[in-house]
């Protein structure tokens, strides 16, 4: 008989290792299960309603165990991804783009703006809570905008980056005229440049609007979106909208408040807001409908 010594079976360290691997592809099968319900979903809708539903919902996400935070915004990847699905879209199926954004870049917007609007059936946009910004330009080029009444859209005023950091396109301008000949070389560039880029959104605001509302209409819009008239941030609500002349709707599809609820905010040590979880039903257009 040697003097070896037999091996000996360690469960704390089995269990650090399953613990690890665990660790390791359960976020990778939780996303895979959400990502099949969302599929579920949207499939059930486009049958339902015989739409083309397409999605591009931005959430803060974090990543990494010391949960970095990392923010989604309107890119080029999504304005490829989206004139995609547009352009396999059947030309006589009416496409519903479900918007959740912060906006983004002005590029990829007016890109998956005029897209959408080039699509010849009927184009429906749909806003669970908020469309910003590049979401709101988007929300633009639909026939029709169904916006949840606590939903918002968000003025259209270009900002521009500078050493400072980034300012408004019609507060550079108002600077520069009131400034005059004292103005520095760089506010005057500035400014040349705000004045190029709000003639350009404006432009574009117009030709998306441009099958709905009279010309006329179409730039005041545009002008009241676009030239300072409210802060960058701030909320057009339901109402404002409808007062804008924009062709929004409370007809918001039920599907839709199941579907957002499959886009989880990445999660926190402590929830910001608790409540106890009820059934969504009455939901508000029904419920405004039977008054």
């Amino acid at each position: 008989m040697d003097g070896g010594v037999a091996g000996v079976f360690d469960p704390m360290a089995l269990l650090f290792w399953l613990l690890l691997l665990y660790t390791l592809i359960h976020p990778y099968f939780r996303h895979r299960a959400l990502q099949n319900a969302r599929l579920r979903i949207i499939r059930a809708m486009e049958k339902k309603y015989g739409w083309r539903v397409i999605t591009m919902i931005h959430r803060q996400e974090r990543i990494g165990f010391f949960g970095i935070p990392v923010y989604r915004f309107i890119d080029i990847e999504d304005s490829e991804n989206v004139i995609r699905a547009i352009r396999s879209t059947p030309p006589d199926q009416p496409i519903a783009l479900i918007l959740h954004t912060p906006g983004g870049l002005v590029l990829a917007a007016s890109q998956i703006a005029m897209a959408l609007k080039r699509h010849p059936a009927k184009k429906i946009v749909i806003i669970p809570h908020y469309a910003m910004s590049g979401g709101t330009l988007i929300a633009l080029a639909a026939d029709e905008i169904r916006m949840d009444p606590s939903a918002v859209l968000g003025p259209l005023d270009p900002q521009l980056q500078t050493p400072q950091g980034a300012f408004p396109a019609p507060s550079l301008l108002k600077v520069a005229r009131e400034k005059g000949l004292e103005a520095d070389d760089a506010t005057l560039i500035y400014a040349d440049i705000a004045e190029k880029a709000l003639r350009e959104i404006q432009q574009t605001i117009v030709r998306l609007l441009s099958d709905k509302v009279p010309g006329e209409k179409a730039l005041e819009i545009a002008k009241k979106l676009t030239e300072g008239y409210y802060t960058h941030d701030y909320p057009i609500t339901f109402e404002e909208a409808k007062e804008l002349g924009l062709p929004v709707s409370d007809e918001m599809p039920p599907e839709v408040y199941t579907l957002m609820e499959l886009y989880p905010q990445a999660l926190q040590q402590r929830p910001g807001v608790e409540y106890l979880p009820r059934p969504q039903v009455p939901y508000y257009g029904r419920r405004s409908a039977e008054k």
